[in-house]
């Protein structure tokens, strides 16, 4: 066989075993029997050994996982990822329909989706070929899992259309997977899930593709972040075109002209829910109609026009056999409860939140009583109560004790606060919790450096403070149990990379009470570095807005201490970076006067100069907001070559409409 006819035998081969895939994975509907799949799919392995130069990225066989990788890259959603809001009762949702009626005007409609308990995925494609996949993350930073994402076989790698998209959706393991999952580890004595969710998530995770590739997770999506050109105007139409397409989406979904209609179908998923093939932890319901949906906006966390409702949180009883004090960062000592194993909500739970001495109290919880566990929204167990009636005499009152579990120092109880405190700066167990907050996603986001790893290190004594991180050596880490010369290499270098970080990094690693994320970022934005924020007096700082007197009290505190500043100015020695990198105030001010401040553009069409994400890039970097459907809040149509029905629906609604060279005139007048 000639190159030419392999060409057209490997094509032909292709066509069949994605079709057969299609039916099978994701339309449910087998053709042809496993071992006529197996045959040919063994028939074009042989071929591409043969012609290697004809094997391409989307071909079957790349479905069994790749070479594995050194580290998972970052990812930045161009659209944010964002949460839903939640809903607990009838109540919460009659509330949300009516806040959505009274944002938009007209009749409106509902979509009910059963909300599925996996883990969220982003999938990109260019003229239909699946390029990348990635975790949400935070919702604006992922990790690129693109490798293992191919070895899902509900995933399309060529889409029916030449489409330029990026979807959403969620990758899980189904129960037949995840029981066959657990017994394969439980054979090798090794620790089995406790949930099908947390199976997906450590099956996508994994850095060698060929593990995801064995473990048989599925897909739905559901949603779309980017869809160049679409003219799809409703979120059911959106569901339809993505079946159309080759995606795998949930049959169940229903369109609701009422909330009485949206009620019938949560009562009913709440009942059918155990006898699913998989699970599902709430039910999601959207506005239906695009328009609608942009009309009604976004808060700073979640969209408006959504809402998950949470199943009802399930309880189970056990019997609690310990009580277990740990000590976090701030010196907070919290008791947790130990407990026999029991199956609740999907997922085996040994430990439960005790918070603190007076709910203890209040709930007469002793060691050895039978007590009843429950978990609020799905996720944190907690116990609810006792059941006295178990009682045998042979239970034990429990007491804090009056010194740290950890280093021995007097505890103590803050005027206002039920938590009892470890105030000795030097507590190892404060220290290490410090480190772990220090290198965390929101703060100096080393990667490599997970929480066994910091623990590891501080038992062996190589590091005590946050400057010590920057003074390991590659030699003695490689003398480290599980550091091989890659790992050691990497990690070396993620801690060096760390120290470009801008300023409000820095401020939240550093674990200032009362200070977040948002805090730092502010406080760093408006001192613009390191020495201004030191030398900040309490006025100078409640004057921001945001930040109020305990947060100034705590900052000003804080930077008063010896110890800090001796930190301080190791950190910087080791050449950590000072600095705000961000947007300066300057900057914001012209960004507020630009043309875009405030404005909802709509871009359509095709443009010759700019790419649509370049252009979306470059007017939300001047205080725009690009969406993707017209509606009576856009401000300003951009249109390029066939424009087509948004260009249309702009003109009716007397929406200012520009062509590409206004767009440009107006960019460029900025950056002059």
């Amino acid at each position: 066989m000639n190159k030419k006819q392999a060409q057209e035998k490997i094509n032909e081969l292709r066509e069949l075993l994605n079709q057969y895939s299609h039916e099978y994975y994701v339309l449910d509907k087998p053709t042809v029997p496993d071992v006529e799949y197996d045959e040919k799919l063994q028939e074009l392995l042989k071929l591409e050994d043969q012609f290697p130069e004809l094997v391409t990225e989307d071909s079957p066989t790349q479905r069994v996982g790749g070479e594995p990788l050194d580290a998972f890259e970052k990812v930045e959603h161009r659209v944010p990822m964002l949460s839903l809001g939640n809903a607990f009762n009838e109540q919460d949702l009659r509330d949300f329909a009516r806040r959505a009626e009274e944002g938009v005007d007209g009749p409106i409609s509902f979509v009910c989706e059963l909300k599925i308990d996996g883990l969220a995925i982003s999938l990109s494609y260019e003229n239909g070929k699946f390029v990348r996949g990635a975790t949400r993350g935070d919702g604006t930073i992922g990790e690129d899992i693109t490798q293992n994402l191919k070895t899902i076989h509900s995933i399309p790698l060529n889409l029916k259309e030449p489409e330029t998209l990026e979807v959403r959706g969620e990758a899980f393991m189904p129960h037949q997977s995840f029981l066959k999952l657990n017994e394969e580890r439980e054979a090798n004595e090794e620790e089995p899930f406790a949930n099908p969710r947390n199976a997906a998530a450590g099956s996508l995770r994994q850095l060698d593709p060929k593990i995801a590739a064995k473990r048989n997770l599925d897909t739905f999506l559901y949603a779309v972040g980017e869809w160049e050109n679409s003219d799809v105007t409703t979120h059911s139409g959106r569901l339809e075109k993505l079946k159309e397409l080759g995606f795998k989406t949930n049959p169940e979904w229903k369109k609701c002209s009422t909330i009485e209609e949206v009620m019938e179908y949560v009562e009913y998923w709440t009942k059918e829910r155990p006898n699913l093939n998989y699970e599902i932890d709430g039910i999601v319901i959207k506005v239906d109609d695009l328009n609608q949906q942009d009309e009604l906006g976004f808060t700073a966390k979640s969209p408006r026009w959504a809402i998950a409702f949470k199943f009802p949180a399930e309880e189970a009883m056990t019997k609690l056999k310990d009580i277990e004090l740990s000590v976090g960062r701030t010196g907070v000592v919290t008791p947790t409860a130990i407990l026999d194993p029991v199956r609740i909500a999907g997922t085996t739970v040994q430990r439960a939140s005790l918070h603190n001495e007076d709910l203890i109290r209040e709930q007469d919880i002793r060691i050895g009583d039978t007590v009843v566990i429950k978990k609020a929204g799905d996720i944190i167990p907690k116990v609810v109560r006792v059941v006295e009636e178990n009682r045998t005499g042979e239970e034990a009152e429990f007491h804090m004790p009056h010194d740290c579990p950890t280093c021995g120092s007097e505890l103590v109880r803050l005027d206002g606060e039920v938590a009892l405190r470890c105030m000795n700066p030097n507590c190892p167990a404060q220290l290490m919790e410090g480190l772990i907050h220090f290198v965390s996603r929101n703060a100096m986001n080393i990667d490599g450096l997970g929480e066994k790893v910091i623990m590891q290190l501080f038992q062996e004594d190589l590091i005590q403070t946050m400057a010590d991180l920057y003074r390991l050596e590659r030699e003695e880490l490689l003398k480290l149990e599980r550091m091989g010369e890659k790992s050691v290499d990497n990690l070396l270098k993620a801690i060096e990379a760390s120290k470009e970080n801008s300023l409000e990094r820095l401020l939240f690693g550093l674990g200032i009470r009362f200070i977040g994320a948002k805090a730092a970022k502010t406080l760093a934005m408006e001192f613009e570095n390191m020495e201004k924020l030191k030398e900040a007096t309490h006025d100078e700082l409640i004057a921001i807005d945001e930040i109020g007197e305990k947060m100034a009290d705590a900052i000003v505190q804080y930077f008063e201490e010896e110890k800090v500043k001796d930190l301080i100015d190791d950190l910087q020695a080791l050449g950590l970076n000072m600095e705000y990198k961000g947007p300066k105030k300057k900057e914001q001010h012209e960004q507020e006067n630009s043309v875009f401040a405030a404005k909802t553009v709509v871009l359509t069409g095709k443009m010759e100069n700019y790419t649509r994400n370049e252009a979306k890039s470059l007017i939300e970097s001047l205080g725009g907001s690009v969406t993707g459907s017209v509606s009576k809040k856009t401000d300003i149509l951009i249109a390029g070559e066939d424009a087509g029905s948004k260009f249309d629906k702009a003109q009716k609604l007397g929406i200012t409409i520009w062509d590409e060279e206004q767009l440009k005139e107006a960019l460029e007048s900025v950056s002059e």
